[in-house]
């Protein structure tokens, strides 16, 4: 279910007790949110006349005809009390994100916020691996969008990596394509949370590892591994390699 945002208002009185004092009087509103950051806002600008961001501890009274509420942090401390109170529930509240398409359990709205792609009704998360774009595909199995990335080509895989692994898909195309620098072994691709990279078939005796960044492979270097153009430009898949600016054109 949503979190929920509790919302009150009314003429109060708000007193901010920590490094100074101070009380201001007026007619405000004053949110809690799902965190328990505490904003009292006024009529005039956007910033709050007070605020207390994630305490410790927060206590809200009330009788019906007013409302007190009190949030603890450390030695700081905000009350608001209302002399009249006007309103007072609580709402259901989600994040905001851009939206990517359709959750197929619930057909909640799927947005992509913080690097993830999330469901607002069902709350159901998928992380994303980095440099991935979500796109309008829609995966024949089981109906969450599917995503574009680049691991030496373009990618288009499953939102969720357990329906349509992205080692899988990298593994079938760049598994033992390069050899090893170090050895006379090849590359397998191997996995970790998240990410792909790849690792000399001879380890634990040869420790040679590289990460496949995200981008698509153009060219080969005189080393013999590929050259890749990622978003900070072109460079071979050896940060290290003193050869890497003499990549083969072509």
């Amino acid at each position: 279910m949503p979190e929920r945002l509790r919302v009150f208002a009314g003429d109060c009185r708000v007193t901010e007790r920590g490094d100074r004092s101070r009380t201001h009087r007026g007619r405000v509103v004053v949110l809690i949110k799902p965190d328990d950051t505490t904003l009292v806002h006024d009529a005039d600008g956007y910033q709050p006349v007070a605020w207390l961001t994630r305490p410790d501890s927060v206590v809200v009274e009330g009788d019906g005809d007013g409302f007190s509420i009190t949030a603890r942090d450390g030695a700081r401390r905000l009350r608001v009390v209302a002399e009249e109170a006007t309103a007072g529930r609580a709402l259901p509240v989600t994040e905001a994100g851009l939206p990517v398409g359709t959750c197929p359990d619930d057909g909640g709205v799927l947005v992509r916020s913080r690097g993830d792609v999330a469901c607002l009704d069902c709350e159901s998360r998928w992380g994303l691996p980095a440099g991935a774009s979500v796109t309008d595909g829609v995966c024949d199995d089981c109906g969450l969008p599917k995503i574009r990335i680049e691991r030496g080509e373009p990618f288009h895989l499953c939102l969720d990596p357990t329906c349509d692994p992205m080692e899988d898909a990298v593994s079938d195309r760049f598994d033992r394509v390069w050899g090893c620098p170090d050895c006379e072994g090849d590359l397998t691709v191997q996995s970790a949370p998240g990410r792909v990279y790849l690792a000399c078939e001879n380890r634990p005796a040869c420790e040679t590892t590289f990460s496949i960044p995200s981008g698509v492979v153009v060219d080969e270097c005189d080393c013999g591994l590929p050259v890749f153009e990622t978003a900070a430009g072109r460079g071979c898949l050896d940060g290290s390699c003193e050869r890497e600016g003499h990549a083969a054109s072509g």
